[in-house]
């Protein structure tokens, strides 16, 4: 059984939101890659879509889109996802997730794509209240 973490961005009302997923709803999204646009029905945000943009493990080693599959891998990395030199031109080995949710996922970056008929906020306030 699966449970993630997730973290909801609004573009448009420059707010970030966070909700817990666990159980079915979870289960849902294993599976999915990022890129992918999901139904926000999964976040109790019905009518909305939602693109999945990045996410990390338990440990911490983030997610990447240009890796297939979901397992772990030590890549050589410049300027990108996972690594950010402290020199122009620096390079390191370091370890990356591959781009498709797992069962060892355990956090999610999600961006609205498209609105529903309720505003975000008024969505999280009735999941909440």
């Amino acid at each position: 059984m699966a449970e993630f973490k997730s973290v909801i961005v609004d573009t448009q009302g420059n707010r970030s939101y966070q909700r817990t997923l666990s159980g079915t709803k979870a289960d849902a999204l294993v599976g999915n890659s990022i890129g992918d646009v999901v139904d926000g029905i999964f976040m109790g945000l019905p009518g909305y879509r939602l693109e999945i943009t990045g996410g990390s493990d338990s440990s911490g080693v983030p997610m990447r889109g240009d890796l297939a599959g979901a397992g772990r891998r030590r890549l050589l990395l410049s300027n990108s996802t996972g690594f950010h030199p402290q020199r122009p031109g620096q390079r390191k080995r370091k370890l990356v997730r591959g781009g498709r949710i797992s069962a060892d996922t355990s956090q999610l970056n999600l961006k609205i794509v498209s609105y529903g008929p309720k505003s975000v906020t008024e969505a999280f306030a009735e999941k909440e209240g």
